[in-house]
């Protein structure tokens, strides 16, 4: 389904700026469709406030992962409480 429908979905790294201005957090699982690099994230969003690779999880981390999904979430946004 994401093959057949894929709308060019990864490609805000082309973009000559980044438009996306708000905090932006991106942890990367190993079990995702795509695994972004951490240049690609900085190149797409100006305020990356956090960015981290886990060594387990997927496209449904929060469900596989609830625990590790809950420390990422807190350890991202920590800096905007």
């Amino acid at each position: 389904l994401y093959w057949e429908n894929n709308n060019n979905n990864f490609n805000a790294a082309e973009q000559k700026t980044a438009q996306i201005s708000i905090p932006v957090a991106v942890t990367v699982f190993p079990g995702e469709i795509y695994q972004a690099p951490k240049t690609w994230a900085e190149r797409s969003y100006r305020n990356l406030i956090y960015f981290n690779e886990v060594n387990k999880g997927g496209h449904f981390a929060q469900w596989e992962q609830p625990q590790l999904f809950a420390e990422e979430m807190r350890a991202a946004f920590k800096k905007v409480r």
